[in-house]
């Protein structure tokens, strides 16, 4: 069986994990990944999200070790529109979550379209954090939960989520101001 799924993935979670647990256990796997212009639009809430080659490297580690376990076979590409390669010949089934099951419709009403045969569409339900929640990347984002949904009260969240251009532009104008002061506070004879 040839099984698709499809998302941002950033960062990965324990909520991730099960659906891919779910795909392998299905068949062979294909993952479509937001490409970095369709993931802020598929985002409930405008927050930063790593570049598309810094999630694929994540993901293909993170989906190398699960297909290991079942002996399959995996691939990712990338997603420029949110109903992806699932409109595609070739898969038989679909792996969402309770949310995106409505998506999962929407792509078998596209097959029937394209003379398609409709996906079988595996719901898999959320894993639920340590204070009764379900994980989300937004969570974790924030500070709130970590990967594995428990509780981070000290966090501020994922310092990986502000681009590397800022964090560079912030330390050279701190570098900037230390300077200007050891500067203004030398005496000129």
């Amino acid at each position: 069986m040839n099984v698709a799924l499809g998302g941002t993935f950033d960062p990965i979670h324990d909520g991730h994990r099960k659906l891919f647990k779910r795909a392998f256990q299905l068949g062979e796997v294909t993952v479509g990944l937001t490409s970095d212009e369709l993931a802020p639009k598929t985002r409930d809430m405008e927050r930063y999200v790593r570049p598309f080659e810094a999630r694929r490297q994540s993901l293909e580690d993170e989906l190398a070790s699960q297909a290991a376990e079942y002996n399959r076979d995996f691939s990712v590409r990338k997603l420029t529109e949110p109903t992806g390669i699932a409109t595609e010949e070739g898969f038989d089934a679909l792996v969402v979550s309770p949310e995106t099951k409505t998506g999962g419709e929407k792509i078998n009403a596209i097959r029937r379209d394209l003379d398609l045969d409709p996906l079988e569409i595996h719901v898999v339900d959320h894993v639920i954090g340590e204070d009764g929640k379900r994980i989300s990347s937004t969570r974790i984002v924030r500070g709130i939960i970590d990967e594995y949904g428990n509780l981070t009260p000290n966090s501020d969240g994922r310092a990986a989520t502000s681009p590397e251009w800022i964090r560079v532009l912030l330390r050279t104008c701190l570098w900037g101001l230390i300077q200007c002061r050891s500067i203004g506070n030398t005496r000129i004879n």
